[in-house]
C-alpha cells in the first residue's frame, strides 16, 4: 500500500514532531511501512519500552501514527505511519507558527548533521565504494525562484526510484540505507 505525504500546518502538530525520538519514529516508520511495537522501536530509537510507548501515543493523537492490527497476540500494540512522508507548510506570518515550524527544523537539523558529522567520524572502516560513492557538496547557483523549483522537482524525479519504503522488496541485495540531506535557498 503506497501511502501519500502529509502537509502539516498546524503548529500543535509541528510541536509535537520537535523531538528527537519522535523524529527517528516518524522517519522509520514513514520509510520502510514497518508495523512494529513499541519495544522493538525502543531499542532502534535507545528509549525504553515505556518511554518509546508514549511518544507513539503522542504522534498517534496528532495523527502521524496509528495502530495496525495485531500480529496475534491481542496485547501486543502494534504501530505504523499514516504516510509516507511529510512537508511543513505553516502559514509563517503566525508568530505561533513560526516558533512551531522552527523549533521543528532545529531538531531536524540537528539530527541530520550529527548523521553527516558520525560518517566523517567512521568512514575510515567503512569499505571503499561506499567512502568514494558518498558525497557531500555545495554550490552556489544564480537562479530565479522559478528554475528553483524545477531543479528541486528534477532532484525529487531522480531519488524517486531509489525510495526505501518503495525498494525494500526488491532491492539489491548490497543496498544500504542513505540518508540524503538536500536543501536550497537563497542567501544574501
Amino acid at each position: 500500500m503506497t501511502q501519500s505525504r502529509v502537509t502539516i500546518t498546524d503548529p500543535r502538530v509541528m510541536r509535537a514532531m520537535a523531538h528527537p525520538a519522535r523524529i527517528e519514529i516518524m522517519e522509520h516508520l514513514a520509510s520502510t511501512g514497518a508495523v512494529v511495537t513499541a519495544t522493538e522501536m525502543a531499542a532502534m530509537v535507545g528509549l525504553s519500552p515505556s518511554a518509546t510507548s508514549y511518544h507513539l501515543r503522542e504522534l498517534a493523537k496528532y495523527g502521524l501514527v496509528e495502530q495496525a492490527p495485531s500480529r496475534g497476540d491481542a496485547r501486543e500494540r502494534m504501530w505504523r505511519s499514516t504516510s509516507s512522508g511529510w512537508n511543513l507548510e505553516g502559514d509563517v506570518e503566525e508568530p505561533g507558527v513560526r516558533d512551531a515550524e522552527q523549533a521543528l527544523v532545529d531538531v531536524y537539523l540537528s539530527r541530520d548533521f550529527a548523521r553527516l558529522r558520525n560518517w566523517f567520524a567512521r568512514q575510515h572502516s567503512e569499505p571503499k565504494e561506499w567512502r568514494e560513492a558518498s558525497t557531500i557538496m555545495g554550490q552556489m547557483l544564480l537562479i530565479t525562484a522559478d528554475e528553483l523549483g524545477r531543479v528541486n522537482e528534477a532532484v525529487r524525479d531522480v531519488l524517486a526510484p531509489y525510495q526505501r519504503r518503495e525498494r525494500m522488496a526488491n532491492a539489491p541485495e548490497d543496498a544500504r540505507p542513505v540518508a540524503v540531506h538536500y536543501a536550497t535557498f537563497p542567501v544574501d
